[in-house]
């Protein structure tokens, strides 16, 4: 059986344990959840969390059928389209040669996020797919730390 990428996005009412039940319920299958971003929703009493995840067809749709029988669970938004995002922070040495880097930044959505006498740090905001498009064109510049963020999901 073939793994899929699947993207997942869960309103849950905002109280404590659910992340817990819901992260269980990926690791009692033998799961595991590739990317996880948890936010409140603004003025309101639930979170949203956006789940990445990868596995057999049939065991995703347990998973998801088990998610919407959670209590605490309000909406689970499995299919259709999304908007998907994802940062990454990359830490650069300032004693190398930035040619071309602005470039890149630029085709990414990517500026510069902070600097201090030894390094250069740049953020970048992109499809999960392009965030490893950059990861491989910035190696030239040899970063010596790269933090990726998870996902976020907006269904359309």
């Amino acid at each position: 059986m073939s793994s899929i990428r699947r993207v997942i996005s869960v309103i849950v009412l905002n109280e404590h344990g659910v992340l817990a039940r819901i992260s269980g319920l990926f690791a009692g299958r033998g799961y595991n959840i590739d990317s996880l971003t948890v936010a409140p929703i603004p003025d309101s009493k639930f979170s949203r969390l956006s789940i990445v995840t990868g596995g057999d067809e049939r065991v995703l749709e347990q998973i998801v059928k088990q998610l919407h029988k959670l209590i605490p669970t309000y909406k689970v938004i499995e299919s259709g389209e999304f908007v998907e995002k994802e940062m990454a922070l990359i830490k650069i040495p300032l004693n190398e040669n930035f040619a071309g880097l602005d470039a890149i930044l630029k085709a990414y959505n990517g500026s510069v996020a902070n600097t201090n006498e030894n390094y250069i740090i740049v953020m970048v905001a992109d499809d999960a797919s392009r965030i490893d498009n950059f990861l491989k064109a910035i190696k030239k510049f040899n970063p010596v730390d790269i933090v990726r963020g998870g996902s976020v999901l907006m269904d359309i």
